[in-house]
């Protein structure tokens, strides 16, 4: 009877698995002719698995490059934090001249960022004159700073900003581990916005590597480093947006240009690569509100290196200088002049007792290449020239009527106060001399008169020869290259004139629709401009 039932069980089990293999078969079978009907749709299951595939790839691949981008980070900041130190100073009440706001006359104090680019920022408006004594004197407050810096030599040599510690009675310096000295030897150095400190400390301190800033392009990545509204230690990443900004309020320095945050604080502190080397000098930022809006700037490593040696060496920095006025070529300079646009720079006027008039400058000639090297604008033969070794002989190329000639020049020392290679600055409109016989033209929108004793010495043009600038129309050819009234005309073409007959003749033989050169004496110095129809 037991059998009979394991049996029927062995029956039952048997009857249910065949129904669920026969099943199993109906649907293989039917989805074997679904796929047979449709073979994309297996195709497009497939593409979809080998998406995902790829998308999953992709994300790992991505997370590993960000892991690997915040690694150099961490390896950067944790190389240079340790460099990188906080700089606060004091300066003590100043008696001033002067008087309130009721009036009377304003503080004679000095533009704390003078010759930086933030002096334009700087409003007297907001000076704070502090309480009269008894005796009717007047005093500054006492003034506190804050900065930051970087230790560039394990013996306690620190680079920061000129604006940082100008006019400062005392400096101290607080290291990356908290412990603070007081600077005791300052050197500055304002054309660059640049200063380096020295401290005494009782061991080897970590110092910072110098990289080479002209190594960097736009688009690397880079770290600033320093001590923002007082938050020491505090690091910002970015990249390099120009490698070679020039800023107008800073004649002397190209700077990097980054996106990296750097705010009131910053000043004075390094700009590091992601090997942890320090590749430029956090200065400057663009702002209307005064924080961080976007683009700030840094002094290259290459120009703080050259400074901070010299600094170190002498406790100054001396430039060499040609003793030229000198301006870009634009494009209708360059056709007048027979060179290719940007293809060298204009010398505008050779000062006499100069280098530049030893070795046979002229106005006129084009620099195209200095101590073999290229030049394309003002200021790289500045950078070339500033850092050639003095009393040294140089080969300068130019390029004179058209043809080629080889200078030798012995570059000086830069004067403190005395002639520099630079653009040609803005100049105010000078006051229309009297009326004198002349000559007007309609086309150029120009009128000129003879240059008197009188009239030379009233702006400033003593042993100068020329016609003078008596009137300009309002957007005519000589307005829209920037003539004005009280400028000296020296040369039409390649043709000096010294009165106005001899302007008259010389400016009938040119064509507007070719162009006319002229050389022209300005309050800022001496330059070339082409007038051309509209």
């Amino acid at each position: 009877m037991q059998r009979l039932k394991n049996r029927g069980r062995q029956v039952a089990v048997a009857s249910v698995l065949a129904v669920v293999t026969a099943l199993g078969a109906t649907a293989w079978q039917s989805n074997t002719t679904a796929q047979d009907r449709d073979p994309g749709a297996s195709q497009q299951r497939s593409s979809q698995r080998s998406s995902q595939r790829d998308r999953q790839s992709a994300s790992n691949g991505a997370k590993r490059q960000a892991h690997s981008l915040s690694e150099a980070f961490r390896h950067a900041a944790e190389v240079a934090v340790p460099t990188v130190v906080s700089i606060r100073t004091t300066t003590k009440p100043r008696e001033f001249r002067g008087g309130d706001r009721r009036g009377n006359r304003r503080s004679q104090r000095v533009n704390p960022f003078e010759g930086t680019p933030f002096e334009d920022f700087f409003n007297d408006d907001d000076l704070f004159f502090g309480p009269n004594v008894p005796d009717g004197r007047r005093f500054t407050p006492r003034q506190q700073g804050m900065g930051s810096g970087v230790v560039v030599d394990p013996s306690g040599i620190v680079l920061t900003n000129n604006h940082v510690v100008q006019g400062a009675d005392e400096v101290i310096v607080q290291l990356a581990d908290g412990r603070e000295f007081k600077a005791s030897d300052i050197k500055t150095d304002p054309e660059t916005d640049l200063a380096v400190l020295r401290i005494k400390a009782p061991e080897s301190l970590p110092a910072a590597r110098l990289g080479d800033s002209s190594q960097l392009q736009v688009g690397d990545w880079v770290i600033a480093i320093g001590t923002p509204f007082n938050l020491s230690s505090t690091v910002s990443a970015g990249i390099i947006s120009n490698a070679g900004r020039e800023l107008l309020s800073n004649q002397r320095t190209r700077f990097l240009q980054t996106d990296a945050a750097i705010n009131p604080g910053n000043s004075g502190g390094p700009l590091v690569n992601l090997d942890g080397e320090v590749v430029g000098i956090n200065t400057a930022i663009a702002s209307s509100s005064g924080s961080f809006q976007g683009i700030g700037f840094a002094i290259p490593s290459s120009v703080a290196r050259w400074v901070m040696s010299q600094l170190i060496e002498t406790g100054s920095v001396q430039r060499g200088y040609l003793g030229v006025n000198i301006q870009e070529t634009n494009t209708a300079l360059a056709e007048q002049l027979g060179v290719g646009r940007r293809a060298g720079v204009l010398v505008a006027e050779v000062l006499p007792g100069t280098p530049a008039a030893e070795a046979g400058f002229e106005a006129g000639d084009v620099i195209t290449e200095y101590a073999g090297k290229r030049v394309s604008t003002p200021r790289d033969l500045q950078e070339l020239v500033e850092r050639t070794e003095i009393n040294s002989r140089e080969r300068v190329t130019v390029v004179r009527d058209g043809r080629e000639r080889q200078l030798q020049v012995m570059v000086k020392p830069l004067p403190s106060r005395g002639p520099r290679a630079a653009g040609l600055a803005d100049e105010e409109p000078q006051e229309r001399p009297a009326d004198d016989e002349g000559y007007a033209d309609n086309d150029l929108g120009l009128e000129v008169a003879e240059l008197t004793d009188e009239t030379a010495q009233q702006l400033g043009f003593e042993g100068r020869e020329g016609v003078l600038v008596s009137g300009v129309e309002s957007d005519s050819p000589a307005d829209l290259v920037g003539l004005s009234e009280g400028m000296l005309i020296l040369k039409v073409g390649r043709q000096t004139v010294t009165s106005v007959d001899e302007f008259t003749k010389a400016i009938r033989k040119e064509s507007l629709d070719q162009g006319v050169l002229l050389h022209v004496r300005t309050q800022a110095g001496n330059r070339f401009v082409v007038l051309e129809r509209e």
